[in-house]
């Protein structure tokens, strides 16, 4: 039998593996909390037999800049590292009183301006309630002043390492301090609103282009950091960029050109990449096929809102990259029959299996389960045998 770091590594390089690897996105806190006593994701991942994964990010300041650990930031929350200070750049964060939701508000401070947002959070996530980005000219103050962080690679090799065979080591792309994505047309979905963005590349495109010029270079300056670092699988990419959000035409000019430029320049520092896309996706999959990454995820059935028909993105793209997930957890993870929750797995074995370069996986992370029914899709998964 192979180790679970062994399985997902040849399924994520086409190679034959022992069986179907099966695993999860992110493993949220809410759940753990509220269906399984407050257990570790490790313990998680053991209690089910679920191929493990873990999430490495580890950041630090670019030699011989003058930038420096942020001092106030605390533990990063989700999705974020270490944030990265300068003479020219630093947040601030308060507490604002709110009866509903916790809400933190953000001063970025520059030596030419303050820029704000805001976030709010319930139990179970945090979103953006005000966006920094409020005047075009805001960028400015970004562009002249953010810091790019670099990849720490001792301390990630140092936590690889320690995991060993054990399972899977992923990481992100740097997102934007406080809240981002790890994509550029995506981190910029955070900063400025989504509706306001895809206006502007017909009324403004080339701010557009230079505000997505300015995260393009902090990312690239990341990743070229990043060469001897052993992750096994960065992601790129965010549902802000998905078919249900944008179209195949913005695809093309806002989002491929950047994304495509840092999947190769991934590649360069040695490095495989995931394109994450938790939305609408056949009309563009080839589009993202082009851009050259390792694998794509996260096949969003039509039954969770997207439009994913599993078996015809196999044939169409299965043969160019490594798919993972495509298991609907919402109505098969919650609500059915450990025998429907079984017929599901097959379904997918079925559909995207075959000849391999396949990941079972829930299409992201969940928040509520039925822990019997993650137990029969684990363990139906574990019979999926390649033949």
């Amino acid at each position: 039998m192979m180790t679970p770091k062994q399985r997902l590594v040849a399924a994520l390089d086409h190679r034959p593996s022992d069986r179907l690897p099966v695993t999860t996105h992110h493993v949220m806190q809410y759940y753990l909390d509220k269906y399984e006593g407050g257990i570790s994701t490790p313990e998680f991942f053991d209690r089910y037999g679920l191929d493990p994964i873990t999430w490495v990010v580890e950041h630090k300041p670019a030699p011989g800049t003058g930038d420096y650990d942020d001092p106030l930031q605390g533990v990063p929350g989700f999705l974020e590292a270490r944030r990265i200070w300068n003479s020219g750049w630093r947040v601030e964060a308060k507490d604002v009183p709110d009866d509903t939701y916790k809400t933190q508000h953000y001063d970025f401070i520059t030596p030419k301006g303050t820029l704000t947002m805001e976030t709010q959070s319930n139990d179970q996530t945090t979103w953006v309630s005000e966006c920094l980005v409020k005047n075009k000219r805001d960028i400015d103050l970004i562009g002249e002043f953010v810091p790019t962080p670099h990849c720490d690679v001792e301390a990630v090799n140092k936590k690889a390492e320690a995991y060993g065979d054990r399972g899977l080591v992923r990481s992100h792309m740097p997102c934007f301090d406080v809240y981002g994505q790890p994509g550029v047309w995506q981190d910029a979905c955070c900063l400025f609103p989504t509706e306001q963005l895809i206006l502007a590349t017909y009324d403004d495109p080339a701010w557009v282009h230079q505000f997505l010029g300015i995260l393009h270079r902090r990312k690239k300056g990341y990743i070229q950091s990043m060469a001897g670092a052993n992750f096994d699988l960065v992601e790129h990419g965010g549902g802000s960029a998905s078919s249900t959000v944008i179209s195949p035409k913005i695809f093309e000019e806002y989002v491929a050109p950047y994304d495509t430029d840092l999947i190769a320049e991934a590649h360069k520092a040695g490095q495989r990449i995931v394109y994450h896309t938790c939305g609408g996706m056949m009309p563009i999959l080839e589009k993202i096929a082009d851009m050259k990454p390792n694998a794509m995820e996260t096949f969003t059935p039509i039954g969770m809102g997207a439009d994913v028909i599993l078996a015809e993105a196999k044939k169409r793209i299965g043969d160019r990259v490594c798919m993972i997930g495509g298991f609907d957890q919402f109505h098969s993870l919650l609500g059915c029959t450990p025998e429907a929750t079984r017929a599901a797995v097959r379904e997918c074995f079925e559909a995207a299996g075959v000849g391999g370069g396949y990941i079972l996986c829930p299409s992201d992370h969940f928040f509520d389960a039925d822990p019997k029914l993650v137990r029969a899709y684990a363990e139906e998964a574990q019979k999926c045998i390649y033949m």
